[in-house]
């Protein structure tokens, strides 16, 4: 395999440029150079030239100084740059670079994904983009190689780049044996330089964990990455040869004198020998020191360690001391640096005991000569800190801290280094003896002083009122706080609900006055809530509050909260002292009741027609009404078609002003009231569902008004009311209604023992449903709510309920002569029939009526099974168990042999495949375990045996093949149970679902059809077919397609891919009949005609003849030829229709007429209105010169048309140049001159065309646009051959700012003359 190419880009710097910005400057000009640059005229100036003649004609020449000023020169910018001498320019180097990856198809992974496009391979980039945060853009060749260009960090590209390689380079991998304990040289610290490792060589590499017992590290990786991996591994592990250990016990006592104090002995034993010794910490009780590193040096600083342990142990003497146990810390010191300070002082070791030990001997081990000045030490350290405790209560304690700490910080001032420390009640100090005495004066002293001045109360309050007590936003507590000086905190925990004050003696008493007057004031009011109508809120409120106003004003002490409409809810709350509560209560509900009764509610229904009469002139009558009546009365408005009339108010008031208005309507027409008597079962029926039928009448009948009694009345009358006519028609509809009810309604009885209703209704309904659709009446069967469970109630006409009580009666008189019968069944196939809950009796019992079937008790050696039920019944269920007990006793079982490979496939997804053939065919099948794999004797795979001849050859052998034969085990034996000839059909059954292979021809280049939109059809196919289709890599271009599946899906499948390829063989000879071309010579003028206004004529002909006509490209070489494809017949058709409409266009007339081009404008209008309106005026076509033909005539406007539509055409054209060009042109004032080089240019033009218009050539003069000194002019002078200019030239081409060359020394002459 070949290595990856790398091409590294590395990122630009600029650290040249400062040499080049001080060797590539300009010199300044001089000072005349300057002035003369200043001095430049201010407008162009004409120069006479040769080309100039004395006429009025003459072209005038201009300076090119003059057209062209040259920009002012930056002398302090080029002085600047010319005299810089700072420091050079700092290295700037990006810290973004790029790599260029390239797999040839050689070391690609795989290719197969082509054939569904390449979305995996981006899919892979995006996810190492995401992981990396590296750019990587992926291009596939035509050779199968891929390049990767990845931009990012160095590291994020070395991350990458493996990440890569692994994904789409092919893989090998290799094991290494190196030694475990060299794992963690490889690992590194927290695994890093593995990790370092992995990147830089890409590959992944698996080194075992400390519980597998593998001995390998595995390499993974391209081939050139994994010798990389090996090499570095393998140089690790050469190293770590070279190295060595060595493990030796020295007594934990004379481990402090090889450290030595703050590890010094320690420390420069290492630098003496170069190896490392681990020396088990004072607190671990281990003897054993390790040495590791080179050899010489583990042995060298073994002997110098054991040389200071055999002296030490000659020389060591011990003492011990008893020292309080508190004071064993101030011996030890911080992280021990006591202890090692006494070592380094004296040379003596001090042994501590444990922590958890109580004893207090304190052991000291050294020189003999030594041990005295220790012992002092010690005894200094043990003395040099004391400790005192306070007593202080708690609640003081933060008096003594102070506001933010002011009287620690002062106590830290003066008492350096003394811990204070805040028990429960105490208050703990330690250090130096004298700055402690002094901090417990201080502190004794603010303590006092608080004890005396200080106290604290607390009390007990209801939690409910500490709302009441702390006040808006806190009001009232920072009132007594702000006055009292003192501090109230509210208490809330363990179930104690206190009030803390604390402060001076006489503010805390104050606070606690207040505070239980406050107190003893709540417990005094009383909170009520009263339910009131949300709706008549707004009422009791009254306009602007007056209404709650006034009670408010009454009840001053009581607090009357009124929900919000938001609030939704019906509760107001009332809060203050208990008399007046209850008092305002009373208020309150005597408002309410004379609220409600003042707005008793009640629609009147009055025709619209009398509306207006209600309301009278200017509103006279309504008026007069609501006045007289003291009520509120509402009227739909005027677009509504409601008619009730609405009034509210007290209700004697209510019910007059109803009658008044009714007297209106009365007295204005013949409105009656009229009742109907129908039986209230129909009412329901009548109304109909969301009262649609009912409301369809009244509408129908002139809006009459149609009232039923209340459900609770029990009344049969139905009012109706309104004109007498409308009445008499509703009236009539309503009885004919209740008659169509009333004979659809009859009902009789039938009674039946409950036992016998499910032989009534029979399986799934069916017998119940017989009798249904033959008499067509309703038949209901109690319910389980019902107390008499035999009464069956028939519904319907008169006529059908008697049939079907008839049809019932006789189904009833047969349930009722119950008999009882017998069969005889083998016991030992009882078992058979009470399996499974006895789900094969139930089943019986279904199909046969509902027949009991008892089987003798489990024991007894009895056959006789009763049945008892309908004569006709016994004997079909008679007859199913007979059949049953013969199918079980006609039962065999017989083996096929599948390899148990394909078992899975044959059973399908969850059983599905052989749950069908167990339920088609009645049998039983056995899956053997999948475990058992000893081998049957006397069978083999592929031999004649149990399956029969061929049954068990596979499709290789089936095609000739020479294949090993395999023994047949017993996980490969299914077992079917069941009658003979249904386990032979299941077997065939099964053998049939054994997967085959078949290969089918079909062109490649259909199979990018059958593989659809990413692999979307060629699933469906799959699906739909119950097969695998494997279709072959695209660049083979194979036609094989292989189908896999059972017999019969793969030949299903097969049959549908031949009628693909035979849709796909017309198709394509169809392709090749439409895709006939001819092409015809049409004149390019003809061609926007063809095409039409928006398309219009080409589209009806592509449309008409069924075919694609293809007008010439701008670059086509022949514009003339326009080509149809299609069919031949439907190509010659539209060639045809083509030439037809060329033909009538020739014959048209064409005239060309002259108006001024500055016209044409004018002529066309907006958008084209103007043109368009006399072309359609007209019927002809006016076509304007196109830039092209404007070089020739620009004026030339053409006509095409009937003879006489030109001629009328051109009139109107002519007569609308003529008066624009009279009303516009001629009055157009002269345009200023500026001072421009357009100026100069629109000016010559100008010329030319005033000399146009009085009979000139009308073109440019023969002369033109002449500039005098400009820069080609100097160099026509120089040489006669105009060259190109020279891109080395450092005058015409310079370089910008630092980033330039060094001028050469002899500049080369400028194609555009000597600078300036």
């Amino acid at each position: 395999m070949q290595a990856a190419v790398m091409e590294e880009s590395n990122a630009i710097n600029i650290e040249q440029q400062q040499s080049a910005l001080n060797n590539g400057q300009e010199q300044v000009s001089n000072n005349n150079e300057q002035q003369q640059q200043q001095q430049q005229p201010s407008s162009p100036t004409l120069v006479a030239t040769p080309t100039s003649t004395s006429g009025g004609n003459a072209t005038p020449a201009f300076s090119y100084d003059d057209l062209f000023p040259a920009l002012p020169t930056n002398t302090s910018s080029a002085a600047t740059l010319s005299s810089s001498s700072g420091p050079s320019i700092a290295r700037v180097q990006s810290s973004q670079n790029s790599q260029i990856l390239t797999l040839s198809g050689e070391e690609r992974k795989s290719t197969e994904s082509d054939k569904f496009g390449e979305g995996e391979s981006k899919r892979i980039c995006q996810q190492i983009t995401k992981e990396t945060g590296a750019q990587i853009e992926i291009v596939s060749n035509k050779n199968q190689s891929l390049t990767f260009l990845i931009k990012g960090k160095h590291s994020e590209l070395l991350d990458a780049r493996r990440k890569i390689l692994m994904s789409f380079s092919t893989q090998a991998s290799r094991q290494l044996t190196i030694p475990r304990e060299h794992y963690r040289v490889i690992l590194g610290k927290g695994g890093q330089r593995l990790r370092d490792l992995e990147r830089s060589t890409s590959t992944r590499i698996n080194i075992p964990s400390q519980n597998d017992e593998s001995e390998f590290i595995t390499i993974a990786g391209t081939k050139e990455g994994i010798e990389k991996a090996e090499q570095e591994i393998r140089q690790l592990s050469a190293e770590q040869y070279k190295k060595s250990s060595d493990r030796f016990s020295v007594p934990k006592i004379y481990h402090p004198f090889i450290v030595g104090p703050y590890n010094e002995n320690l420390n420069k034993l290492q630098e003496e020998t170069g190896a490392k010794i681990n020396v088990p910490p004072q607190q671990v009780q281990k003897d054993e020191i390790i040495i590791s590193g080179e050899k010489d040096a583990v042995a060298a600083a073994k002997a110098k360690v054991e040389a200071i342990y055999k002296e030490m142990e000659k020389k060591c003497a011990t003492v011990s001391v008893e020292v309080a146990k508190p004071q064993h810390r101030y011996v030890i010191g911080p992280k021990g640096s006591t202890i090692a300070e006494i070592l380094q002082l004296t040379g003596v070791s001090v042994e501590m005991p444990p922590n958890d030990s109580t004893s207090e001997t304190i052991t000291l081990r050294g020189p003999q000569v030594a041990l005295g000045n220790a012992l002092t030490v010690v005894y200094q350290k043990a003395n040099s800190v004391k400790s005192v405790e306070i007593d202080a209560p708690h609640w003081i304690h933060k008096y003594v801290i102070g506001r933010k700490g002011a009287n620690m910080k002062q106590l830290e001032e003066n008492c350096p280094n003394v811990n204070v420390n805040c028990l429960e009640d105490l208050i703990k100090l330690e250090g130096d003896p004298e700055n402690v005495d002094k901090a417990v004066s201080y502190l004794t002293e603010i303590i006092r002083n608080y004890e005396e001045n200080f106290t604290f109360e607390v009390m007990t309050v209801n939690p409910s009122y500490y709302k009441h007590i702390i006040g808006k936003a806190g009001a009232n507590v920072n009132r007594l706080k702000d006055e009292l000086k003192v501090n109230i905190n509210i208490e809330e925990r363990e179930g104690q609900n206190n009030i803390r004050i604390e402060g001076p003696k006489e503010g805390v008493r104050q606070a606690q006055l207040e505070l239980q007057e406050k107190i003893d004031k709540l417990e005094n009011e009383k909170s009520k809530d009263v339910i009131i109508d949300r709706r008549l809120h707004r009422s009791i409120i009254g306009a602007k509050g007056e209404k709650i106003r006034e009670v408010k004003e009454r009840y001053r002490q009581v607090t009357i909260t009124i929900p919000t409409p938001q609030e939704n809810t019906d509760i107001v709350k009332l809060r203050g002292p208990k008399e007046d509560v209850d008092k305002c209560h009373k208020d309150l509900l005597k408002l309410v009741k004379e609220i409600q009764e003042s707005s008793h509610i009640i629609e009147v229904p009055i025709f619209k027609q009398f509306h207006k009469f209600v309301i009278g002139k200017g509103g006279a009558n309504i008026k007069k009404i609501r006045d007289e009546t003291q009520t509120k009365i509402d009227l739909p408005a005027e677009g509504d078609t409601n008619e009730v009339i609405v009034i509210t108010g007290k209700k004697e008031n209510v019910l007059e002003a109803k009658d008044r208005i009714q007297k209106i309507q009365n007295e204005l027409s013949d409105i009656v009231n009229e009742e109907v008597q129908i039986s209230p079962k129909y009412y329901n029926s009548i109304i109909g569902t969301g009262g649609k039928l009912i409301s369809a009448i009244m509408e129908e009948c002139g809006g009459v008004s149609i009232k039923f009694p209340n459900s609770d009345s029990k009344s049969d009358k139905v009012t109706i009311r309104g004109p007498k006519d409308d009445v008499d028609k509703a009236k009539a509809q309503l009885l004919e209604l209740a008659n169509e009810r009333q004979l659809a309604s009859f009902t009789t009885e039938v009674r039946a023992k409950q036992q016998h209703h499910k032989f009534l209704i029979g399986k799934n309904g069916a017998s119940i449903r017989k009798i249904r659709d033959a008499t067509g009446a309703r038949i209901i069967f109690p319910s389980n709510e019902d107390t008499d469970k035999e009464v069956i109630t028939i519904i319907g006409k008169e006529e059908s309920v008697k049939k079907a009580k008839e049809q019932l009666e006789a189904i009833i008189k047969e349930c009722d002569e119950v008999t009882e019968g017998e069969v005889s069944v083998d016991p030992r196939h009882h078992k058979h029939f009470v399996a499974k809950r006895g789900q094969i009796l139930h089943r019986i019992s279904e199909e046969c009526g509902g027949v009991m079937i008892s089987f003798p008790r489990p024991g007894s050696n009895s056959d006789k099974v009763t049945i008892k039920g309908a004569k006709d019944c016994i004997e079909a269920a008679k007859q199913r168990i007979e059949e049953t007990v013969a199918d079980l006793e006609a039962q065999t079982t017989i083996e096929v042999i599948i390899p148990q490979r394909q078992h899975r496939t044959i059973m399908g997804a969850r059983g599905f495949k052989v749950q069908q053939v167990t339920s088609e065919f009645d049998v039983q099948i056995k899956f053997p375990d999948r475990d058992a794999t000893d081998p049957v004797e006397g069978l083999t795979n592929g031999t004649t045996g149990v399956n029969g001849e061929g049954d068990g050859l596979s499709q290789g052998q089936e095609d000739g093949s020479d294949q090993t034969v395999e023994p047949v085990r017993q996980c490969d034996v299914i077992r079917i149970t069941g009658r003979i000839e249904k386990c032979l059909a299941a077997k065939q059954a099964l053998l049939d679902l054994i997967p085959i292979e078949e290969e089918l021809s079909v062109p490649f280049d259909l199979h990018r059809t059958i593989i659809g939109p990413r692999g979307a059809n060629v699933r469906q196919f799959m699906s739909k077919y119950d097969v695998h289709v494997e279709l072959p890599p695209s660049e083979l271009k194979s036609d094989i397609i292989k189908v896999s599946g059972t017999p019969a899906h793969v030949a299903e499948a097969k049959e549908a891919l031949e009628k693909m390829i035979e849709d796909y063989e017309a198709d394509r000879a169809d392709r090749e009949l439409r895709s006939f071309v001819l092409q015809i010579d049409v004149d390019t003028e003809y061609h926007s005609k063809l095409i039409g206004r928006h398309g219009a004529v080409i589209n009806k002909l592509r449309a008409d003849h069924d075919v694609n006509i293809s007008l010439p490209k701008r670059d086509d070489p022949n514009q003339r030829i326009i080509s149809i494809t299609g069919y031949q017949a439907n190509a010659e058709k539209a060639r045809d229709a083509i030439l037809e409409i060329v033909g009538e266009l020739q014959t048209l007339h064409r005239e060309v007429i002259e108006i001024d081009t500055r016209i044409h404008s004018h002529i066309i209008g907006q958008r084209g209105r103007t043109i368009r309106k006399i072309i359609e005026d007209h019927k002809v076509d006016i076509k304007f010169p196109s830039s092209d033909e404007a070089q020739n005539n620009p004026n030339a406007v053409t006509i095409i048309g009937k003879e006489e539509d030109v001629e009328n055409a051109k009139e109107v054209l002519l007569s609308m140049a003529e008066d624009y060009e009279r009303d516009y042109l001629e009055n157009l004032p002269p345009s200023p001159q500026p001072q421009t080089v357009g100026a100069f240019l629109s000016a010559s033009g100008g010329a030319s065309n005033n000399s146009a218009g009085s009979g000139g050539a009308g073109g440019p003069t023969e002369n033109g646009f002449i500039i005098k000194d400009a820069p080609w002019e100097k160099q026509k002078q120089q040489a006669k051959n105009l060259t190109a200019p020279n891109t080395q030239s450092q005058e015409d081409f310079p370089h910008f700012a630092a980033g330039g060359a060094p001028v050469a020394a002899t500049p080369i002459t400028s194609v555009w003359g000597p600078k300036n």
